[in-house]
């Protein structure tokens, strides 16, 4: 079965990368959300910082005017650090019956921008109008964008308005930061969107994994069906056809078709057991059982042929799940007496053996084969060339109980299959304070 090419397969995995672009696609609008948040409150921030310096100077400029004899004194104004460099400061004078409104009386020393008389008197008649400070964007003669801010100053004594101290500001001030700021925030957030990315996938593989395990099992469960019924339908099908063409043969063909059903059955019911066991539906349930007793009770259930049957089986407890081990066992016996037959062509010899909470189960047959004992609890693998789903149930089996099914070669020639349900001592069973005897011998004998 090509798994690559299945639809559903190909769905899932859709699913999966649809589930990471998902994930990526709210971390990528979290963060350039959050990304554009801090920018614009750093850009915010920055901005009023500026403003904020600018008012300062702005103050101390007003603050270090005065009239002395009625003349504007601007001494102080010439040596103060608040006057000097940027933000940059200008003093202008109101005028009366000129055609100018203002008079520039101080420029800062060292100022960054020319900013026309025509809009520092602008910003000057706003801050005169309302009697406050007032602020105002504009430009420099080149262009570049500028902050305004006018505050007015009085004349002493009449407490008139004499003018305004006019501060142009820099926007650009603090870009560098602002600018490092923005590098940083898209470097951190093309790492945690990689980042995000990864986790989204990892968590979207998880998320899926169920539903990659149930398709797993159900194809698995197909092809088992497929591979397993193949044989049991053709041969009720060559049956049919024979007796269609030959009604007075059907008696002679009877035990063939009870073969093949009863071997479809078996398949059937080992089918079930198993995809309830990798589904998880029904797990084993553990009750203190006669090891012995079960053992001896399916190989008396074995259908009579062509083989002997020797035990040895000691009286033992173990807390297993019935039916589970019943099956486990039934699918040893049937692989060893239908491969375990001698090299010469002789009837299958197997011998079944309980010692504690450890069955065997050996025949005399052609052995395990070149694949060895690893291959043999495969699917679709078995020693003689049946199906090999029987023996990969035995080892689901005894997994579910906490314990192993191994397999070698017997000594003198064969195979040997030991099935151990539990890692702890098995408990002695006693009847009336006596431990039972084991029973040794043959159970059947069809040769």
């Amino acid at each position: 079965m090509n798994r690559s090419a299945s639809p559903a397969r190909r769905g899932l995995a859709r699913l999966r990368w649809r589930l990471t672009a998902a994930y990526t696609a709210i971390i990528v609008i979290g963060l350039a959300a959050l990304s554009f948040l801090l920018l614009r409150t750093d850009a915010r921030s920055g901005r009023a910082v500026e403003y904020e310096e600018m008012r300062r100077r702005a103050a101390v400029a007003a603050s270090l005017i005065y009239y002395q004899d009625g003349q504007l004194m601007l001494d102080g104004l010439q040596d103060d650090e608040a006057t000097t460099g940027n933000p940059q400061v200008t003093v202008l004078l109101r005028q009366t019956g000129t055609a100018e409104r203002y008079r520039p009386v101080f420029t800062s020393r060292q100022g960054r921008f020319t900013v026309t008389p025509a809009r520092l008197a602008d910003a000057a008649d706003a801050a005169l109008a309302q009697d406050d400070t007032g602020t105002a964007e504009g430009t420099d003669t080149t262009g570049r964008p500028v902050h305004l801010l006018a505050t007015p100053f009085y004349q002493d004594g009449t407490e008139r308005q004499a003018g305004a101290v006019v501060v142009v500001g820099d926007p650009g001030r603090g870009s560098a930061e602002h600018h490092r700021l923005a590098v940083a925030l898209a470097a951190g957030c093309a790492v945690f969107t990689a980042l995000g990315a990864a986790a989204g996938h990892a968590l979207s593989g998880r998320s899926v994994r169920p539903a990659w395990q149930a398709l797993d099992q159900q194809e698995r469960l197909l092809a088992d069906a497929a591979h397993e019924l193949r044989t049991p339908v053709a041969v009720l099908r060559g049956a049919v056809d024979l007796v269609e063409g030959a009604p007075a043969a059907l008696p002679e063909h009877l035990p063939r078709l009870r073969r093949a059903s009863d071997r479809m059955a078996e398949v059937i019911e080992n089918l079930l057991v198993r995809g309830r066991l990798q589904a998880g539906v029904d797990g084993p349930r553990r009750v203190p059982v006669r090891l012995d007793q079960l053992v001896e009770a399916v190989c008396e259930e074995l259908p009579p042929g062509p083989h002997r049957l020797g035990l040895d089986l000691d009286p033992v407890v173990a807390e297993v799940d019935p039916a589970l081990v019943r099956l486990a066992v039934r699918n040893l016996l049937d692989n060893a007496v239908r491969h375990g037959g001698t090299p010469a062509g002789g009837p299958a010899e197997v011998e079944v053996r309980v010692a504690g909470p450890v069955v065997t189960v050996a025949d005399r047959g052609p052995g395990l084969g070149p694949a060895g004992p690893a291959a043999v609890f495969t699917r679709f693998h078995s020693p003689g060339g049946g199906t090999g789903i029987g023996l990969s149930l035995v080892r689901w089996v005894a997994h579910a109980h906490g314990g192993e099914v191994t397999a070698g070669a017997r000594d003198g020639g064969g195979a040997v299959f030991t099935l151990r349900l539990e890692r702890r001592p098995a408990r002695r069973w006693r009847v009336r304070g006596r431990a039972a005897a084991p029973r040794r011998g043959a159970l059947t004998d069809s040769s």
